[in-house]
């Protein structure tokens, strides 16, 4: 899939966020990147290079009364990797999606944990459609 095509998956995986949470984000960027770097993939401790989204910032459950003139908090979105783990565009689609609403939960507070419980009951629901 050429960028722009796959930066519109993007943009569409944002407007399609609740609007209780499109409304609350401030001073966050979305980017994407071909590849995570090999750093980024040790320093996380990730051997299969399998990295679909990073959210860098301070969650807004850890700012304080103080917290501002900061630069924008950022999610990175990365193309390769997602195209890898997919067959189709249908499948790209839904892994980006998956990984924009990953990483804005993090902006929100919520851990891996969290999210990982959340989209595996999402997954359960879709099954039993």
């Amino acid at each position: 899939m050429n960028r722009p095509a796959f930066e519109k998956l993007v943009e569409r995986s944002l407007e399609r966020l609740p609007r209780k949470f499109s409304t609350a984000l401030r001073n966050i960027i979305v980017e994407v990147e071909n590849e995570p770097s090999e750093d980024l993939l040790e320093d996380l401790g990730i051997d299969d290079g399998s990295l679909y989204g990073l959210y860098q910032g301070t969650p807004l459950t850890e700012r304080e009364w103080n917290y501002g003139n900061m630069l924008p908090d950022r999610i990175v979105i990365y193309q390769r990797p997602i195209e890898r783990d997919s067959r189709t565009d249908t499948e790209i689609e839904e892994i980006v999606l998956d990984t924009v609403m990953h990483e804005i939960g993090h902006y929100f507070g919520y851990d891996d944990a969290t999210l990982y419980a959340i989209e595996d009951e999402k997954a359960r629901k879709k099954r039993k459609e």
